[in-house]
């Protein structure tokens, strides 16, 4: 059975050529021959080989080897994961000494037995298959590391919105259906996607999380698919995709709606087919993902403006989750702010702390346009600012919140409340963007589509 592997073969001798390639061609799924070692930066590129045979010498009358330890540089420059075994017809052992100092992993002497030369790619192709194995392993257990770096969130909620949001995420866990979750910023999307993996079969792999929003137009393809060194400028190593990164686990893709219109195709092959192609590369590769995405955007209202395609919506919400805001299930606030409260008491090493119960009628009492990042950023505060054991309103900084019934500007309006909690904080902080955007519990992509949407400069 031949070997699903690449060999590009460069000698000028187009007889040794014809040769190997007759030879190899038995052996070797891919076999090319190059006379021109000029060639080979291109080559590269093209067949993306797992092992290169080069000559030696190339201009007549040279046989100090220097042409080919000069093209052998180069090679490992552009792609320093290729096997390179040198061909040399003088057996000039300090030049061969030369060549594997300089990246060679084996050579050959011409005249060669064809038993040994295969002997010898064999044994060089097996060493390129296990590096690029291990590189992938490296790539992966990395990936795991940062997705089990993330903070391990509990689903919190006893209203019965939640209840029936956990009921639906059950039932979803146990299969393999592409899932979309709505719901404005905060509300725990990524909370929701991480309870769904956990539940399910692929419990033990990896889950990888990808914000659509924070990634430019012109690294989404790479973002996602990986990328061949040298595909683009800054493209300075091989680089595996999120889609990779993911093969067996979950693919999370947080902020779908922002995916650019010109990506949509693409993506949309990749859910079909269950196959990436890296820029650059010719080859790709299959992958088995479990697809999770989310938005806060109405994608439907998007389709009809041109700026989300149909089939794609139809592909990624074979089941929809829908999770309601804070200010729907106000039985959830004493209930998270408790989890929260502990939460931090131990990280800040406060010891037992409470919340007045004082405190925790404003709370229901607000809008919470953040929603339950919103909250967790308050009680977060609270805890590192609270004298004692006692969180007490003071500590929440209530005075901008809709806490008494007796205030003369008191509104209920959610919209001027937003805008004025917006305002506030763009005083507070003089405009910069990070940090009310913290503030507040939202993203900078969110805080600049609300300033946008209240006209707010």
């Amino acid at each position: 059975m031949k070997k699903q592997g690449t060999i590009l073969v460069v000698d000028d001798d187009e007889d040794i050529n014809l040769t190997l390639n007759l030879l190899l061609r038995q052996h070797y799924k891919s076999i090319f021959t190059e006379e021109n070692p000029y060639h080979l930066p291109r080559l590269l590129r093209q067949y993306e080989p797992d092992v290169v045979l080069l000559d030696m010498n190339f201009s007549k009358g040279r046989s100090d080897g220097e042409e080919g330890l000069s093209w052998l540089r180069k090679i490992k420059e552009l792609s320093p994961d290729v096997q390179v075994i040198m061909i040399t017809a003088y057996g000039d052992v300090p030049k061969v000494v030369e060549a594997i100092k300089a990246g060679a992993a084996d050579f050959v002497e011409k005249p060669w037995r064809n038993e040994k030369l295969l002997a010898t790619i064999h044994a060089v192709f097996a060493l390129s298959q296990a590096r690029a194995k291990l590189s992938e392993a490296r790539t992966l257990q990395s990936a795991m590391s940062e997705a089990m770096g993330q903070p391990f969130n509990d689903v919190v909620g006893q209203s019965e919105a939640m209840q029936s949001v956990l009921r639906t995420v059950e039932k979803v866990a146990a299969t393999d259906a592409n899932v979309l979750i709505l719901g404005e910023n905060g509300v725990g999307k990524e909370v929701i996607a991480r309870a769904i993996h956990r539940q399910s079969h692929r419990a033990k792999e990896v889950f990888v999380p990808v914000d659509m929003g924070a990634i430019p137009e012109s690294l989404c393809e790479s973002e996602l698919f990986g990328h061949k060194k040298g595909a683009f400028t800054g493209a300075v190593e091989n680089r595996v995709g999120r889609f990779q990164m993911a093969h067996g686990g979950t693919l999370f893709l947080d902020e779908i709606g922002n995916i650019p219109i010109s990506m949509q195709p693409k993506l949309l092959q990749a859910l079909q087919s269950l196959t990436i192609t890296p820029v650059g590369s010719d080859r790709s590769n299959k992958v088995d993902i479990r697809l999770i995405s989310a938005t806060n955007q109405p994608l439907r209202e998007l389709i009809g403006q041109g700026r989300f395609r149909e089939d794609l919506l139809y592909r990624i919400n074979t089941v929809e989750i829908h999770i309601p805001p804070l200010r729907e299930r106000t039985d959830d606030i004493s209930l998270l702010a408790g989890h929260f409260l502990n939460l931090y008491a131990k990280k800040y090493r406060k010891g037992e702390l409470e919340i007045q119960a004082e405190v925790y009628q404003k709370l229901r009492a607000y809008a919470w346009p953040g929603n339950v990042r919103e909250l967790q950023h308050m009680v977060e505060r609270a805890v590192i600012l609270c004298e004692g054991s006692t969180i007490r309103p003071s500590d929440f900084h209530l005075s901008g919140m809709l806490v008494t019934d007796d205030s003369a500007n008191q509104t209920l309006n959610l919209m001027e409340n937003e805008r004025r909690l917006i305002l506030e904080a763009m005083d507070k902080y003089n405009g910069n963007i990070s940090k009310v955007a913290e503030a507040l519990g939202l993203t900078r992509a969110a805080l600049y589509r609300r300033l946008e949407k209240h006209g707010i400069q």
